[in-house]
């Protein structure tokens, strides 16, 4: 199981040997930036060397990053294994890279954000690598989640971190209506009682005018 700033590393690894092999492996200070880039990023965090070096001696330890020294290196530099450890294909890899550094997501939203990364088909040919993911062996790397209410569909999210802790949002969302709804019946109860009882004395003193 990886932590945030694991999963965010090892994701913009794998983004950057997909989108731009030319300027892979990275060296600590691009990886940093990679990381830290405005686009293509949910949540934006701001990370330090030293966060991000911690991260990859971690991913190194898990077998699912390398480093590589040379002669003619003034610096190391940096590539993930993941693909290698778990046999990822490269449609796997995309998806999985978008859910790590984006969180999860929908179908669509994955066809039109991992397109480059690899050239997907349909939202057909997403559907059919997510549910691969969803039952990979020896571990599910996805999980569909429940759709949250307001919203038309289902997202999906990775699994390298654990399952994913659903908040309260979705329950305040369906308590709170319900709540407010709750709270304007018994608004209305009252003021019909106080009707009713208005209604009541009138009918008394329009009684005892003959009486």
């Amino acid at each position: 199981m990886l932590n945030a700033v694991e999963v965010r590393v090892l994701g913009a690894l794998v983004e950057k040997e997909m989108a731009t092999p030319e300027y892979y492996p990275l060296t600590l200070n691009a990886l940093v930036n990679a990381c830290n880039q405005k686009s293509n990023r949910d949540p934006a965090v701001s990370y330090d060397e030293d966060t991000v070096a911690d991260a990859i001696d971690s991913l190194r330890e898990r077998g699912l990053a390398a480093v590589i020294t040379g002669a003619g290196m003034r610096v190391p530099k940096f590539r993930e294994t993941l693909s290698e450890k778990l046999n990822l294909g490269r449609r796997e890899l995309a998806i999985l890279c978008e859910l790590m550094v984006r969180g999860p997501q929908t179908v669509g939203e994955l066809k039109d954000r991992a397109g480059r990364l690899h050239s997907f088909s349909d939202i057909d040919e997403v559907e059919s690598v997510l549910q691969h993911l969803m039952v990979w062996q020896p571990e599910p790397l996805a999980v569909r989640l429940p759709r949250q209410p307001g919203t038309k569909e289902p997202r999906t999210a990775q699994l390298l971190s654990g399952p994913p802790v659903i908040g309260p949002t979705a329950a305040a969302e369906v308590e709170t209506p319900r709540a407010g709804r709750l709270a304007e019946l018994e608004a209305e109860v009252r003021e019909l009682r106080a009707e009713v009882r208005a209604l009541g004395e009138k009918l008394e003193k329009f009684r005892a005018q003959f009486e």
